[in-house]
């Protein structure tokens, strides 16, 4: 029997086939059926309909958003610094920028949560505010990470033919270094933006009782509404994908402009 390369991809096509189309399926059939599994659109049409439902969707939105936006002007500063930096120690930054990444989850939002409720009383105060502190907090290395790997990998030649050429530094940031960047701004926005949207621990940790999309799948599954549970479930997975669609239109389009064509 003659051995073939593609045979060890497998063990991956049944994974797949197991752990990520089987469950998708069910989802699908739970999603466009009711309690008798007859098939009906009555929770597609109420994920649009219901004021809860679309409420929670744009909250969740608000927060990714905001989120994102403060991780990303936190952390690109902080990575075109460090990668364009002479500090011998610059390894040692870096651990430390990853090192809370090490710490169990739980152990770090109960940390920041009682730093808050020392400084703020009464958490339920400013629940907007909390959440989109706690999820930066978290989140931050995600964005500083990807950024810093490609900036670090910027080659130098080209600044100096844009300094040759007249361009001042800031001219040369906007039209060298920053579009050349845009794969790593648009994979940490990634790595931050669809956890976000999702990620309902830190608002119960926070005391904010407000729902965001997972808390919302969480409830209707909760109350055995697998049917309106797994609509919703279904309908973010397809903004999740739209949006992973357009920021890799994003990074192919910065991939064929590299080089001459900045300058």
């Amino acid at each position: 029997m003659k051995f073939s390369r593609k045979a060890l991809g497998i063990p991956y096509y049944i994974f797949l086939l197991v752990f990520v189309a089987a469950p998708l399926a069910v989802i699908i059939v739970y999603a466009f059926t009711n309690g008798q599994g007859h098939f009906t659109a009555v929770n597609f049409i109420g994920f649009f309909t219901d004021p809860n439902t679309l409420g929670t969707l744009c909250y969740s939105l608000a927060i990714a958003i905001v989120t994102t936006v403060v991780c990303l002007l936190i952390a690109y500063p902080t990575a075109y610094i460090l990668a364009n930096s002479n500090i011998k120690a610059k390894a040692v930054i870096l651990m430390i920028i990853i090192m809370p990444m090490w710490i169990n989850f739980s152990l770090r939002v109960t940390a920041l949560k009682e730093v808050l409720s020392v400084l703020e009383g009464n958490l339920a105060f400013y629940p907007f505010f909390n959440t989109v502190l706690g999820m930066t907090y978290d989140f931050l290395p995600f964005m500083i990470l990807p950024i810093y790997n490609t900036l670090s990998k910027l080659d130098g030649s080209l600044l100096e033919a844009a300094a040759d050429l007249g361009a001042g530094k800031a001219s040369s940031f906007i039209k060298i270094t920053l579009p050349l960047s845009l794969p790593g701004i648009v994979s940490g926005v990634t790595m931050v933006f669809l956890p976000s949207m999702t990620n309902y621990v830190i608002l119960d940790m926070l005391y904010n009782s407000t729902y965001i999309m997972g808390s919302l799948i969480g409830s209707y599954f909760s109350a055995n509404n697998w049917h309106a549970g797994s609509m919703i479930a279904l309908i973010l997975l397809l903004i999740i994908g739209l949006f992973s669609l357009f920021t890799g239109s994003l990074t192919d389009d910065a991939a064929e402009s590299k080089g001459g064509a900045l300058l």
